[in-house]
């Protein structure tokens, strides 16, 4: 952990009860104070903030720890970044405000005059473009190399958008695994598929279905099949056991190895949106776990 200096805390701790405070500390991140203006300041334009910074501001609304918690992990950023060796300088930023200038076509006095209707000042924009880069840096170089989101991922998230699009045409390649009706226990039918999925990962399955015989019905489309039977595996998964499907008297269970489209252009169609959705998801939640374990490494107060 890393040490605060001690005058800080003599700042913070020492104020004899006569003392007049001007101004409460509200919270410390290593030897950074934040003082309850500065917060009350970024709550008042907040508005502005969200708009230049989306990615850092992304709740609808906060409260004044809530903008203690983002300024305290902008610092962890700047920290972690520092150590890896990116810095952003002004003269980064500077020259960003100037390419967004020049794509708006504005001039300078142009920006001044914007940002005086958002309340907010032209330092504290400079900053918030700072912070902006700085976290699209962390995203982009800590971040996103912890997300992993596989093909089958978007694919199954599409499947499940699209089960009721009677127009989608699926292909498979299929395993059946199928016993009489008679052999299989009411309280096990339901539970079959789950029963598979040991079985696959150990070999082991329960004495009475030892007899479970498998069929490799290879490539099929959902023309070959019956509509009930295409139904079902509509619903299931690439990699997984469908739910028990009941036929002249045999319970089967059918493993999806391959579903594929067989007209593939709507799934590209909406690959890169679904993958972007699962992303944003998933990187929220890593973000968050990151931050929690990251500020173990640092003295952090609050004082709300």
């Amino acid at each position: 952990m890393k040490i605060i200096i001690p005058a800080l805390l003599t700042m913070m701790f020492s104020l004899t009860s006569s003392a007049k405070l001007l101004d409460k500390v509200a919270g410390v991140i290593n030897d950074k104070t934040f003082t309850l203006s500065e917060l009350k300041r970024v709550n008042d334009t907040i508005s502005a903030r969200k708009e230049i910074a989306p990615f850092i501001f992304t709740k609808k609304k906060y409260t004044l720890k809530d903008i203690l918690k983002v300024q305290q992990n902008i610092y962890i950023i700047k920290d972690k970044l520092s150590e890896m060796g990116f810095v952003v300088s002004d003269d980064s930023v500077e020259s960003r405000i100037l390419e967004t200038e020049k794509r708006l076509g504005l001039k300078r006095a142009d920006l001044l005059v914007f940002l005086e209707s958002k309340g907010i000042s032209f330092n504290e924009y400079f900053e918030l473009i700072r912070n902006a880069t700085e976290f699209n840096i962390f995203n982009r170089r800590i971040i996103s190399p912890l997300v992993n989101i596989t093909e089958q991922e978007v694919k199954n998230e599409f499947y499940k958008q699209n089960t009721s699009n009677k127009a989608l045409s699926f292909k498979y390649n299929i395993v059946d695994f199928y016993l009489p009706e008679n052999q299989v226990q009411k309280k096990d039918l339901n539970r079959l598929p789950y029963i598979l999925e040991e079985y696959q990962k150990t070999g082991n399955i329960p004495e009475i279905y030892k007899n479970l015989e498998t069929t490799n019905l290879g490539d099929v489309s959902d023309d070959d099949l019956p509509k009930d039977l295409s139904k079902v595996l509509r619903k299931t998964n690439e990699g997984s056991f469908s739910l028990p499907y009941l036929k002249n008297n045999l319970v089967h269970i059918f493993y999806l190895k391959t579903k594929d489209l067989t007209e593939s252009q709507e799934f590209l169609r909406y690959k890169d949106r679904i993958y972007n959705a699962i992303y944003m998801k998933r990187s929220k939640t890593i973000t968050k776990t990151w931050f929690s374990k990251e500020s173990l490494n640092y003295y952090i107060l609050e004082n709300l």
